[in-house]
């Protein structure tokens, strides 16, 4: 078993910043990616960036440039650090791992970018 608890989110202004974070616990040596995916009011819930054990990085293509996703391994924690927020970001933000064949989730974090 896999608890994932995401924290950071927020509410920023138009072209600012947050770092979500997301702290895994439990069969951590299990975990071979995480990512973060994020769902908006009314819509699907989305991909936006993953991580490998080995620390390949993998990004949806709108987001490619604005948004980071990075690891401290030490700290079985992953973070999405994201720029140039644009109020079409807002969303939850919830955070996978992917573990023995199965996804584990987090309970999300919201992030609000106001115009």
């Amino acid at each position: 078993q896999v608890q994932l608890v995401e924290s950071g989110g927020g509410l920023v202004q138009a072209g600012g910043s947050l770092t979500l974070s997301c702290a895994a616990s439990g069969s951590t040596f299990s975990i071979h990616a995480m990512r973060w995916h994020r769902q908006a009011p009314g819509k699907q819930r989305e991909f936006v960036a993953a991580i490998t054990r080995g620390g390949i990085t993998n990004y949806v293509d709108s987001m490619k440039g604005r948004f980071t996703i990075s690891r401290d391994s030490a700290k079985n924690t992953v973070y999405l650090q994201m720029n140039s927020l644009k109020p079409e970001d807002t969303a939850v933000y919830y955070c996978a791992a992917a573990s023995g064949g199965r996804d584990y989730w987090g309970q999300g974090t919201q992030v609000t970018v106001s115009s």
